[in-house]
C-alpha cells in the first residue's frame, strides 16, 4: 500500500494514456479532461473513468470527483451550456428547484462514472464577487442556506453520488480569494454565524471540505491545516474531512513536506492536489515520507469512504445521456 493513495489528484489529458505520475486513491475531473465535442466527449470521459477504475481500482475503488455546482463552477459547460448558480436557483425556485438541480447533476454524473461532487457551497452570501464565491452562495441567511444547499444535497445524494459541504468553517465576509492568498476572519460573531450551516447538516459520514482561512484560533495556519479546525474543532462537528486544493494561494506558506504532514495531522483522510503535475509529484513524495503511524490511519479512512461509493455503469448509455442533456437545458431556460 503506497502513501500516494492519500492523494485526491488532478489528472491531465483526455485518455488513460495521457496520465502520468503516481496512482492515487482519488482523481478530480476538470474541464481540461473533457473533449468539448458533445457527440464524442461524454463517452470519452466515461471511458477514461472506466479505465482509471480498471487500472487503479483493482484493490479498492477510486474516488472520481468533480466540482459541478452550476453557474460559474460548471465543469460540464461545454456539453450542457450555461446553467444557473445555487443563488439563482434558490431565488427563482426555492428548495424544490434546488433539490431538482441537485438530482439532475447527480444523474448526469452517474452517466459519466463520477461518484463524488464537491458541491454544494455552504458559505454565506456576502455580495462580493472578487473572493471567488458570489452567487455560488445561496443566501446571507444561515436558515436559507441550509434550506437551499440542504435540498441540493438531498437531490444529489438521492442518485447515489456523494456531495460535500464546503468551505468550513465558512468564507462569508472575507475579502481575499483563497485561490490567490489566505483570507482571514477575526470577528467571532461572523465565524459563529458562518459555522451554523455546517453544524446543522454535518454528520460523521459526511464529506466536509476545510477552507484555507485564518482565524484567531488557527495559530497562524489556514484552518485547513489546523487540527483545532478539523478533527478536534471546538464545535464538535464530526465528518470525513478533506482540505481545499492544497495548491491554492491560501495554503502556500509552507513547503510540501510540512503542508502534507500538517494536513494529515489535522485529521484529513485525503489530500486534494489538482492544478499542476509538479505539485502532484511533490505532494506524493511528501506523502511517501510520512511515518506509517501517521499515514496508515488516513489511508484506511479514505478506503472506507471509497468502498461506499456508487459503482460506475458497465457501459455508456448514449440515449439516456442525450435525454438528460435535454432536460438540463430545459430547466436552465426556466431558471436563467
Amino acid at each position: 500500500m503506497s502513501n500516494s493513495e492519500l492523494l485526491w489528484r488532478g489528472i491531465w489529458g483526455l485518455d488513460i494514456s495521457d496520465i502520468s505520475g503516481p496512482r492515487s486513491g482519488g482523481v478530480v475531473i476538470f474541464a481540461r479532461n473533457l473533449d468539448a465535442d458533445p457527440e464524442t466527449g461524454p463517452e470519452r470521459l466515461f471511458n477514461l473513468n472506466h479505465e482509471i477504475q480498471r487500472n487503479w481500482g483493482t484493490d479498492c475503488p477510486v474516488a472520481i470527483a468533480i466540482d459541478q455546482e452550476g453557474g460559474k463552477v460548471s465543469r460540464l459547460r461545454a456539453w450542457t451550456g450555461e446553467t444557473p448558480s445555487l443563488r439563482q436557483i434558490w431565488l427563482n425556485g426555492g428548495a424544490e428547484a434546488c433539490e431538482r438541480w441537485g438530482r439532475l447533476w447527480g444523474e448526469g454524473l452517474c452517466h459519466l462514472g463520477i461518484s463524488v461532487n464537491f458541491a454544494p457551497v455552504f458559505d454565506l452570501f456576502d455580495g462580493r464577487e472578487d473572493t471567488g464565491l458570489g452567487n455560488r452562495c445561496a443566501s446571507e441567511d444561515p436558515e436559507e442556506v441550509c434550506a437551499a444547499a440542504g435540498a441540493f444535497l438531498s437531490g444529489l445524494e438521492s442518485t447515489g453520488v456523494r456531495g460535500c459541504l464546503k468551505h468550513f468553517p465558512g468564507l462569508g465576509g472575507t475579502n481575499v480569494d483563497s485561490h490567490k492568498a489566505m483570507p482571514s476572519i477575526d470577528d467571532p460573531f461572523v465565524i459563529a454565524k458562518n459555522v451554523e450551516t455546517f453544524l446543522r447538516l454535518s454528520n460523521p459520514d459526511r464529506l466536509i471540505m476545510a477552507a484555507h482561512l485564518q482565524t484567531p484560533e488557527s495559530d497562524g495556519l489556514p484552518a485547513s491545516l489546523h487540527r483545532g479546525h478539523v478533527l478536534e474543532n471546538r464545535w464538535g462537528i464530526k465528518a470525513r474531512w478533506i482540505p481545499d486544493d492544497m495548491e491554492m494561494g491560501g495554503c502556500q506558506a509552507s513547503d510540501w513536506q510540512e503542508r502534507v504532514k500538517l494536513a494529515i495531522e489535522a485529521g484529513h483522510i485525503a489530500l486534494l492536489v489538482c492544478q499542476s503535475q509538479e505539485a502532484v509529484q511533490r505532494a506524493a513524495g511528501a506523502a511517501e515520507a510520512l511515518e506509517d503511524s501517521l499515514a496508515q490511519p488516513a489511508i484506511e479512512a479514505f478506503r472506507s469512504l471509497r468502498k461506499t461509493l456508487k459503482p460506475m455503469p458497465n457501459a455508456f448509455d448514449r440515449a439516456s445521456w442525450e435525454a438528460w442533456v435535454c432536460e438540463v437545458r430545459l430547466q436552465a431556460e426556466k431558471t436563467l
